[in-house]
């Protein structure tokens, strides 16, 4: 994933969406950083805005997003809310329970079996990536931590891919990429900076932390994770798709603008697109229940069990600032944390070509929020008007500077 940087936080709320190669910058600036316990307690929610999230899906398919789906949920009253169509030669409504590729989504479910790991004492967040994986990670990486790993503060540059235009990436999208030759790709360049002092947002930072779960464990990624988390928790929509370009089930067709081969502009069909690209950090297929799911038992304590889940809910140090804009950190290790309405939101998005999708809540689960929507641009420079939409009319507007 190339680099994101964020002018404002309505840009951030759709940081991560492009778990692909190579995707455009957003717009830059930064989230607020969630408040310290010196701020002012948020006031609590009151009943969800039903007539503002159904609004916020209403007439779809349009020019940015052709179906959506959502989930809200709360101490004080729950929504569910579908709009759009299963797919536009049909003209059939949306599926409410299709799955979709969730793209950066997939790191929430890498943190956490890294961080059980950990619990075990079978990885020390503390230790060199390069005492477990010496033949992978070379020596002027010796000094990055497993921790630094998961909370984007490595310095490994991103891998490269084939690629410039959105039309070029389409023509690759049948491609296989290897999780060691991504990581040979990135760490063939020098340091982006020194270990632990910047923060940058990239893929290859969990495509390491995917190889390092496959060496203490011995079995590959995606069976760990679905020993770990997906069976326990009953995600039976959930699932990894390996080099299969399919989405298996019941889903709704994701849509790309882009140049069409009669030489126009149009929507393009981008459903089967393979994701090898994203692995351990973009490449998970679910539904909103089954990430509303993971979501609540998340942050409930019963998927990273003991002190160690706290690293999910805690920032870098305030001397660590974003790699290119220079604010503060804003990535835990898997999630990102917001200012909505007054409340500390912790959360994350993800994307794929075709689909966009989130998961966020309060730490005491007083409101969550799950959406898939299938934007036309899930990788574009700007935030996707529906997705917005959502998140402002579920947690309120983002705190100004």
């Amino acid at each position: 994933m190339n680099a994101r940087t964020r002018t404002a936080l309505a840009a951030a709320l759709v940081l991560g969406l492009a778990a692909g190669p190579a995707a455009p910058a957003l717009a830059a600036g930064a989230p607020k950083p969630a408040a310290t316990s010196t701020a002012a307690k948020a006031p609590a929610y009151g009943a969800p805005d039903a007539k503002a999230l159904a609004a916020a899906i209403a007439g779809l398919p349009g020019d940015t997003a052709t179906a959506a789906l959502a989930r809200l949920s709360g101490t004080s009253g729950a929504w569910r809310g579908s709009s759009g169509l299963h797919d536009l030669r049909s003209g059939s409504p949306a599926d409410p329970d299709a799955r979709f590729r969730a793209g950066s989504v997939t790191k929430v479910f890498t943190a956490a079996t890294l961080l059980q790991l950990a619990t075990e004492k079978r990885v020390d967040l503390d230790r060199p990536v390069r005492a477990y994986l010496p033949e992978l990670i070379p020596a002027a990486y010796e000094k990055v931590t497993v921790r630094q790993l998961l909370n984007h503060t490595s310095g490994l540059p991103s891998a490269d891919f084939a690629g410039t235009t959105v039309e070029e990436w389409y023509e690759n999208r049948f491609l296989v990429h290897t999780p060691r030759g991504m990581v040979a790709s990135a760490t063939a360049k020098p340091p982006e900076f020194p270990a632990g002092k910047r923060q940058h947002y990239l893929n290859i930072n969990y495509t390491v932390a995917g190889l390092l779960i496959e060496r203490v464990t011995g079995h590959t990624y995606e069976s760990e994770v679905t020993r770990r988390i997906i069976e326990p928790l009953g995600l039976h929509g959930t699932s990894y798709p390996g080099a299969d370009p399919l989405i298996h089930g019941p889903h709704n067709h994701g849509y790309q603008t882009m140049r069409l081969d009669d030489g126009t502009t149009g929507l393009r069909d981008v459903s089967v697109w393979g994701a090898t690209d994203g692995w351990a950090a973009g490449d998970i297929i679910s539904t909103t229940a089954d990430l509303e799911r993971f979501t609540k038992a998340l942050f409930r304590g019963r998927v990273v069990r003991g002190p160690l889940l706290e690293e999910m809910f805690t920032l870098p140090g305030p001397s660590v600032r974003d790699y290119e804009s220079g604010a503060p950190a804003a990535y835990s290790a898997g999630l990102t944390s917001w200012r909505l309405g007054g409340h500390e939101v912790w959360g994350k998005t993800g994307g794929r070509w075709g689909y966009n999708a989130g998961i966020g809540g309060t730490r005491d689960l007083s409101r969550t929020l799950v959406y898939s929507v299938n934007s036309t641009d899930a990788k574009g420079q700007g935030t996707n008007d529906v997705v917005m939409g959502l998140i402002v009319s579920a947690f309120g507007a983002p705190a100004r500077e």
